[in-house]
């Protein structure tokens, strides 16, 4: 959020909870604090930084705890004074500050600050300070000028997500340690041998967190079974603890070792595989498990979420970039799961609150709580399990708020004959996970996060809940998600139990990154399995596809819900036409939400950074959807393939433009292995070699060298006669070069080509003036740099050419408008731009220009020219910088801008949205009209065809009548 929003953000809240109609203690407390963080400090997703009506046990209930932060709030109406001191329930007489303070003292881990608060002012204390300093004091109304007073909110918050960070990666570091250390003591690097190492890093990593979790019976209970063992004693003594942990206590020998005997029965399948290899232990590794990784490291403040993708990132860096493997921070899972089903889950239960009527609140309560426990989540690239672990937190903090409403803040809960009040269950959670270790990494990470939440829910109830023995989490499957069949995953099949009739299920996650050029015969296969033979433009899909047309297959008999991460090139280019056509037209599907393209960035020691969207998709009626720009969302009547708000158009490729226009083309392919090209210095030293070849001399331009201003040259030979090359030697011995270099191709056409030598294998070399559009460009210009260029200069593939273009095609193709329809349907290249003629420029519609509109766009087009003739030296990189453009070429730009806009019948101030909706609508009824005349023409020909079939039975009944 930059400075101006902040600004206007923060006057909007002024103006809000200054209303007189705002500022009661019990219902306006959330939605203030909320507010405050996300429209104030700009904080994606605030709820996740509170815990609301906190209970103390024998004290009450905190208005709102920020624990990650260190702040404690204690929150008052708008009509009462802060230094007022109100009778507790135990007689005694605090002001809040002091309430507030009485709540820190008895958390196990106090608060910094306490911030006193009534809507109009906010009292802040820090607990780091002397007890009689004064407070600080801001004023709602000065809150514009004074916001950055209560910085320490988010920036806390901030250190507590770093710090949460940071323990998971230096965990992961560790269990990387003990990881090759295990491995070097195998000896041997085998299929074998990595499946029991990896199974043997889960087990030990699961006991080192439960004895710092308090989940074994006495602190330190692994450490000390381990640490008077000889190094060579300890593969024994792990076999030996591995199937006690796997025993019941009843079914147990009760003459084992009393220290065998002390640990609880674990269950969960995580130790029941008895055929796990165990090498022989050294005295360094030994060391580094107790030492480093148990008596230096506690393992319970990690983040389950964080950890499971930092220990999956053990595996080497090439197995990741094989399985296309990424890993997704916390905050954009949120960004999948929240518009998806929390957002909505939480303002369902904030409404519930609403209900005054005690017994009616509390059946409306217990019945969303039964609805939380119905709920299945599915993730069918899981990995690690990042996306499920992070979805079974959020579900089980909402479920902890509903305990806490239901228990009415008292710290006390009425089971109601239940063992336990929790129903959130991580049964409730399914994936499919191709690599096995990671299989186990996510079992793993959704049992930390469940040992996690029922502490929470264990200082809500003010009860112990057992956690052992584990229930058996088979719901995480190891396999091809994409040869599987995910119905099965559902059924009563391999024990999995069913869901409920009454549940949802919602499909989430981040599959795997693999471009369409970019992927091994087996994904190839994949593919081509799941779209089949009459799929249309699959072979230009990426392999992400997959996952969203075996997703829509699924939801269209289940009726679930889907939300993915995906390489922004689905939203793009061709790839829309070929993959969102079907689903949105045919399919049955709709788009509900969708982040446009953002940098994906991963909490993994070696990051992913990929250009991302994510898409929420689904069938039933479609109500319309939010588009994200960042943080803010925009409501859309409809959001189209393109994550567009607008009608479900699609752009196909075509080769030839839509409209009287001329015709675009490539430049030239020299494949020559660099043969034919110079930079000005190999130029001059090979003209003084042979001065007589100047004339086959031309200046070369490709992007780079159009863009950036560098000076290249190519030797063209396709006009030069034999008898005039057997006098260039050092040509010819080019010439050569180069039909050797094609002969060796495995292509059977760059072979051909190898008989052509003195040719390019591709050529594109108009008479007259072209316009040049670069084929890729950076997205952070306002406007691709276009140029005018001569016969007497060659272009290479890079750059895209119009022979006999006009100053008014010029002016068009560089205006606002024809930037707007570029962004919306080019592909891109990472971030950049990729303009093609088939998808960008052929589809292009132009507009229906008055003659005075014609040369007003000529002379805007002309003055563009003008304008950058005057940067003498400047690149196009130089003059098209968005934040450098000289004020005379921006000017030109911007009056090119309004004289196109008027063609289109558009208002100068239509925002990119609006243009691009409008060319779509142009687009749209010139293919209909395109296709009227196809059929008329069809139909016409179909008549002259049953004219002449006519005509000939005539006469052949006429020559029959002749005959007889």
């Amino acid at each position: 959020m930059n400075k101006i929003d902040q600004r206007k953000n923060i006057r909007r809240f002024i103006d809000e909870w200054s209303s007189p109609s705002k500022g009661r203690e019990i219902s306006d407390n959330q939605p203030f604090w909320i507010a405050l963080m996300r429209d104030v400090f700009g904080v994606a997703q605030p709820e996740a930084l509170f815990q609301f009506e906190r209970p103390v046990r024998g004290l009450g209930r905190i208005d709102a705890l920020m624990e990650g932060a260190g702040v404690l709030i204690e929150q008052k109406g708008r009509n009462r004074s802060l230094n007022e001191a109100l009778k507790q329930s135990d007689g005694s007489e605090l002001t809040p500050y002091q309430q507030g303070k009485r709540y820190a003292d008895h958390l196990g881990k106090r608060p910094r600050w306490v911030i006193a608060c009534n809507f109009d002012t906010f009292e802040i204390h820090d607990l780091s300070k002397l007890p009689d300093e004064t407070p600080e004091i801001v004023h709602l109304a000065d809150l514009e000028k004074e916001f950055y007073r209560l910085q320490f909110l988010v920036d806390a918050a901030n250190d507590n997500t770093r710090r949460e960070t940071e323990l998971s990666v230096t965990a992961g570091e560790l269990v990387g340690g003990i990881y090759d250390g295990l491995l070097k003591q195998y000896g041997e690097d085998s299929e074998e041998i990595r499946s029991s190492l990896n199974k043997l890093c889960v087990r030990l990593v699961f006991c080192l967190y439960a004895e710092d979790a308090s989940l074994f019976n006495t602190p330190r209970q692994f450490h000390d079974y381990l640490k008077d063992l000889r190094p060579v004693d300890i593969r024994g003594a792990l076999r030996d603890l591995f199937r006690i942990l796997d025993t019941p206590e009843a079914k147990r020998d009760r003459y084992e070792a009393p220290e065998l005997l002390a640990f609880p029965y674990v269950n969960g399948g995580l130790f029941s595989d008895e055929s796990i290899l165990i090498p022989q232990f050294t005295e360094e590794l030994k060391a580094l498990i107790l030492a480093q990784a148990s008596e230096g490291f506690n393992w319970s403040d990690i983040s389950p979420t964080i950890f499971g993708a930092v220990f999956e990132s053990t595996l080497s860096a090439k197995a990741r970039r094989t399985g296309g493997m990424h890993y997704t921070s916390v905050e954009n899972i949120q960004k999948v799961i929240r518009p998806l089903f929390l957002d909505a889950l939480e303002a369902e239960y904030a409404e519930l609150l609403q209900i005054k009527q005690a017994n009616k609140r509390t059946r409306e309560l217990q019945a969303f709580q039964t609805k939380l426990g119905n709920l299945r989540f599915f993730d069918p690239a899981c990995g690690s399990g990042n996306f499920l672990t992070e979805t079974y937190l959020k579900l089980r903090e909402l479920e902890n708020r509903v305990i806490l409403s239901l228990s009415g803040g008292a710290g006390q809960f009425d089971f109601g004959g239940e063992h336990s009040p929790v129903k959130v269950q991580i049964s409730q959670f399914y994936g499919i996970e191709i690599n096995d270790f990671a299989v186990s990494v996510a079992q793993t990470a959704l049992w930390i996060a469940e040992s996690q939440m029922l502490k929470k829910t264990e200082d809500i109830i003010g009860a112990s809940l057992d956690y052992f023995p584990l229930k058996s989490n088979t719901n995480i499957r190891e396999g091809n998600a994409l040869r599987m069949d995910w119905d099965e995953i559902f059924s009563n099949k391999n024990n999995i139990v069913p869901p409920p009739r009454n549940s949802s299920i919602y499909i989430i996650g981040n599959p795997p990154f693999v471009g369409a050029r970019l992927m091994n015969a087996s994904q190839k296969e994949d593919l081509a399995q799941v779209f089949g033979p009459k799929w249309q433009g699959a072979g230009d899909l990426d392999y992400v596809a997959c996952w969203f047309k075996r997703a829509a297959d699924f939801m269209s008999r289940t009726q679930a819900q889907a939300s993915f991460v995906a390489t922004n090139s689905i939203c793009q280019g061709q790839q829309v036409a070929s993959l969102w056509k079907p689903l949105l037209t045919t399919g049955g599907m709709h788009i509900n939400f969708a982040y446009r393209t953002f940098v994906w960035d991963s909490e993994a020691t070696e990051k992913a950074h990929v250009y991302c969207v994510i898409v929420g998709f689904g069938p039933g009626v479609n109500h319309g959807g939010t588009i994200f720009d960042g943080v803010k969302g925009t409501h859309a009547t409809n959001i189209n393939g393109y994550l567009l708000n607008g009608p479900n158009v699609f752009i196909e490729a075509r080769t030839k433009p839509l409209y009287d226009v001329p015709e675009m083309g490539v430049g030239n392919q020299p494949i020559d292995d660099g043969n034919y090209l110079f930079t000005e210095e190999e130029r001059l030293a090979f003209l003084k070699k042979e001065p007589n070849a100047a004339p086959y001399f031309h200046r070369w331009y490709g992007a780079e060298e159009f863009i950036n201003g560098q000076v290249r040259y190519c030797l063209w030979l396709g006009n030069c006669s034999a008898a005039v090359l057997g006098k260039l030697p050092e040509c010819m011995k080019r010439v050569e070069a180069v039909r050797a270099f094609r002969l060796k191709s495995k292509r059977k056409h760059t072979q051909q080509a190898a008989n052509t030598p003195r040719r390019f294998f591709i050529e594109n070399m108009p008479k007259g003036n072209s316009v040049l559009i670069p084929e890729t460009s950076s997205e952070k210009r306002e406007y691709v740099p276009m140029g005018f260029m001569g016969p007497e200069s060659l272009c290479s593939n890079a750059v895209r050419l119009i022979p006999d273009a006009s100053l008014y095609h010029f002016g068009v193709l560089t205006s606002s408008a024809h930037m707007a329809w570029m962004r919306a349907v080019a592909g891109r290249l990472k971030s950049d731009y990729r303009y093609s003629n088939k998808i960008v420029y052929n589809n292009f519609a132009w507009p229906s220009p008055s003659e005075d509109q014609e040369k007003k766009i000529e002379a805007t087009a002309r003055a563009i020219l003008d304008a950058r003739s005057k940067e003498a030296g400047a690149t196009m990189a130089d003059l098209y910088r968005t934040a450098s453009m000289p004020d005379e070429l921006r000017a030109a730009h911007k009056a090119n801008d309004r004289a196109v806009l008027e063609a289109y019948g558009l208002s100068k101030d239509s925002t990119e949205e609006e243009i691009v909706a409008h060319l779509m609508k142009l687009y749209s009824e010139k293919v209909e009209e395109l296709r009227q005349k196809e059929l008329e023409e069809a139909e016409r020909l179909k008549a002259e065809k049953a004219a002449e079939r006519e005509r000939r039975k005539a006469e052949r009944a006429a020559t029959r009548k002749t005959k007889l």
